[in-house]
């Protein structure tokens, strides 16, 4: 097998258990709200929080639209392995295969909340009581309606917005605001990565990362005389 197919199985692996496991902590011993500082900064925090949408707390159409989104996350997790496939076959920086490999697994992390958190998992409730892993009566949502885990959060700065600011004039103001988790931390890293460090692949056709790979004995060959035509040189040199 490929070094780089054991360099992406082990990354994604590695995001997934660590994901999982803090996930797993998180909603089997805090209750929905529960927060507590991280080594002491007041600004970094555990905050467990449940979202049924999208990365970062974003919502999106409700039961129909929390179908439509698992199902996009799937043909989009199937389309990053295509690209992985082909990236680890063709593309000599193993650098832009490690991001889409971050962003992988980060995309697989939040599809197994979504898809069997619901059945495994008893509801997490407010202010007591924490959720029960495999509950006798079964879980609180079918499969792929199960609501995602939160829990980093990094209030670093706090105020409000100028009057003046249109729309947001007088409103709180905090950054960073959204509670997110390892998975979307994951997939952030990659696609921040690639856009800082890989842009050139936004440029560059297929078919020329392809042939970059063997650029050097493509132009080796191309300066190699053929046998025969080297012959025939010598031949008219010697009449001359």
């Amino acid at each position: 097998m490929h070094k780089r197919v054991w360099w992406v199985i082990l990354t994604v692996l590695g995001v997934l258990i660590l994901d999982q496991v803090f996930k797993f902590w998180v909603k089997t011993h805090m209750y929905i709200g529960e927060e507590f500082n991280i080594l002491g900064i007041h600004w970094a925090r555990i905050h467990f929080v449940e979202n049924p949408g999208m990365a970062f707390g974003l919502e999106f159409g409700g039961d129909v639209g929390k179908l439509a989104l698992g199902i996009f996350r799937i043909i989009a997790v199937g389309f990053l392995i295509y690209i992985l496939r082909w990236l680890i076959g063709n593309h000599p920086r193993f650098g832009l295969v490690f991001c889409f490999s971050l962003i992988l697994a980060g995309a697989i992390g939040n599809i197994l909340d979504s898809a069997f958190y619901g059945m495994l998992f008893s509801e997490s409730s407010y202010h007591g009581g924490v959720a029960t892993f495999l509950p006798e009566e079964g879980g609180y949502a079918s499969f792929f309606y199960g609501r995602v885990v939160d829990m980093l959060y990094f209030p670093m700065f706090r105020s409000v917005w100028p009057e003046w600011v249109p729309f947001f004039g007088g409103n709180r103001l905090e950054f960073f605001r959204p509670v997110f988790n390892l998975a979307d931390t994951s997939i952030s890293v990659g696609v921040i990565s690639i856009l800082l460090f890989h842009r050139e692949v936004f440029k560059t056709k297929p078919h020329q990362l392809a042939g970059s790979t063997t650029a050097g004995a493509t132009v080796i060959a191309d300066n190699q005389p053929v046998d025969g035509a080297s012959e025939m040189e010598s031949g008219q040199t010697e009449e001359e």
